[in-house]
């Protein structure tokens, strides 16, 4: 099992949506890939498109402007 990290600090949408699916077809089932990022709007998609994605919504953080989210592919 590998845990994938991304960056998206900075990016605005679709950049971070987008990273979060390329990352997701990467991994293997099993595999963790967590995101960070400051784009309020992408802290709300990225959970919804896991959710149909039918993937494992691990964990939603919030730090300031910053989230983390993690996801179960």
């Amino acid at each position: 099992m590998a845990e994938i990290k991304l960056d998206v600090r900075g990016e605005t949408c679709p950049v971070p949506l987008v990273e979060v699916r390329k990352a997701l077809r990467r991994a293997a089932p099993g595999d963790i890939v967590e995101v960070i990022g400051t784009h309020p709007s992408s802290k709300k998609e990225i959970p919804l498109a896991a959710k149909a994605l039918k993937l494992e919504l691990l964990s939603v953080e919030e730090e300031g402007e910053e989230w983390k989210i993690k996801i179960r592919r």
